[in-house]
Formats: C-alpha cells, structure tokens, sequence
C-alpha cells in the first residue's frame, strides 16, 4: 500500500491544528504594550503548541520517508496520533485562557502525554510492517529521547498540581529536547543509499 495519502492526510491534519490554535488568539483592545500583557499566556502557550505541532510534523516526516509501505495497521495508529495531536488547540486554549491554572495544565501534559505514546506506537507500527532489518528499526535504535519524554510528561502532569512554573518548564524542556530535528533516520537513510 502507497504512502502518499497518508502523508497528504497527516500534513493537512496538521495545517488545520495550527490553523485552528492561531485563530484562537485574539487582538487586544488596545494600541499600546499594556494592552498585550493580559494575553501572553494565551500567547505563550500557543508558541510552545506550535513548537509541539512542527516537531511531530517533523519527525513524522522523516518516519514516513523511512517507511517503504503501509498497512491497515498503520493507517489506523497515525489517525490515533492526529486524534491526540487535534486536541492540541483544545488543550492550548484552556491552557493559555486560564494563565496556566493546575487542572489545564495537566490536561495538556496529559495531550502531550498520549500523542507521545501514539507517536511510539506508530513507529512500532511501520517497523511491524518493515521487519526487524528496516531502515526504521536501525534508525530508531535505544530512542532515548522516546523512551524519556513520557516520563517527562508524567512527572509534569504530576508537578501541575503543585507547581504549575515546573510543569510548564518540564514541558519546555522536552520540547527543547525534541527542537533539534531528530537526525538518525537521515543518517541511517544516507547510509543505504551510499
């Protein structure tokens, strides 16, 4: 089964999360900076949502370019990841309306949390279909970055409710971790076509 669709699927899927979390920001009242102050929560938690967005559309990218083709199995774990990604502007809004209040923040942790186990799952999905020698499996490897992000983000979901500033940092921090793109898929790829 061809990949293309998928690709096409996944990438306007995507558009409209961002799409649908810029259009939630709304214009100040007012000409001057004080009329902004209110809103750099709102705005605050839209740059770390798009960050978010633009390193899963990133790194499922480079998934799909690893992957030679798909099966049922795949179609249906990558719309289990969009459906976790679409409750991204959700999670953002109320996030960012009620300045990083406990329950919000968990809530997004808990978004953030479930697209990182979806994202796993899509991987395993993809190397299921590929087998054990797949460019997907080489690359992959330890994944570290993978395997530490959900712990991350349980801890997080857990620091909200007693510290909302270290829940945001955690949350910071991994997408910090994930901003450099993820380049082992590159490597292995170059690797076969040379």
């Amino acid at each position: 089964m061809g990949k293309s669709r998928l690709e096409a699927f996944s990438d306007g899927v995507l558009a409209i999360i961002i799409t649908i979390m810029v259009l939630e920001l709304k214009v100040p009242h007012g000409a001057d900076l004080d009329s902004l102050a209110p809103l750099m929560p709102v705005v605050l938690s839209y740059v770390l949502s798009f960050i978010y967005v633009g390193i899963y559309w990133n790194n499922h990218h480079h998934l799909l370019h690893a992957a030679k083709g798909i099966s049922g199995g795949v179609l249906w774990a990558n719309l289990h990841l969009l459906f976790w990604l679409s409750l991204l502007p959700f999670a953002t809004g109320w996030m960012g309306e009620n300045h990083f209040a406990q329950l919000p923040c968990a809530v997004y942790g808990f978004v953030l949390l479930m697209a990182a186990i979806a994202y796993a799952l899509l991987q395993r999905c993809i190397i299921a279909v590929e087998g054990a020698t797949s460019i997907l499996k080489r690359a992959v490897g330890a994944d570290w970055k993978g395997k530490l992000s959900p712990v991350i983000y349980l801890a997080a979901i857990g620091a909200s409710f007693e510290a909302g500033w270290l829940s945001l940092a955690l949350y910071v921090f991994v997408a910090a971790m994930w901003l450099v793109p993820d380049r082992r898929i590159e490597r292995v790829i170059a690797g076969t076509e040379t």
